[in-house]
């Protein structure tokens, strides 16, 4: 005999829709794990979201790091992303999307982010999961 095995406590983020006449409630995508979750000057942040308005960027790759500081009493977002090869000679068109990116990471989340675009193949590639956040702010 077999039983399934079912997971509590998963930390995955969703919510559940409500039910129609016909159907039971529904669970949206999940959106993310609260363990991913970073406070940036008082704001829940998602690497997710971060990822998600990268990618709307033509011109940058996906690659990228999310790096936590502190200066004095703020905390500081800094994003490192890379350009796409096609695009990496092209410095105005790189430059107006990292001011894009900047923007959209604003006024989605609230914060405002430093980006930093690096050279092709500028951010350590890793074998298994990448290491995409860096928090410097602890000790």
């Amino acid at each position: 005999e077999a039983l399934p095995i079912i997971r509590y406590r998963t930390r995955d983020l969703t919510r559940l829709l409500p039910g129609t006449a016909r159907t039971m409630r529904r669970m949206e995508k999940i959106t993310g794990r609260s363990d991913d979750m970073m406070i940036v000057r008082g704001v829940n942040v998602f690497p997710t979201q971060i990822e998600e308005q990268l990618l709307k960027q033509r011109a940058l790759a996906p690659h990228y790091q999310i790096v936590l500081t502190k200066e004095g009493p703020l905390d500081v977002l800094t994003l490192n992303v890379e350009p796409c090869p096609e695009t990496a000679p092209d410095t105005a068109t790189i430059q107006a999307a990292g001011q894009a990116l900047a923007h959209d990471i604003k006024s989605l989340i609230g914060v405002t982010a430093v980006i930093n675009v690096l050279p092709v193949n500028g951010i350590e590639r890793s074998v298994g999961k990448a290491r995409r956040v860096i928090d410097k702010r602890k000790g």
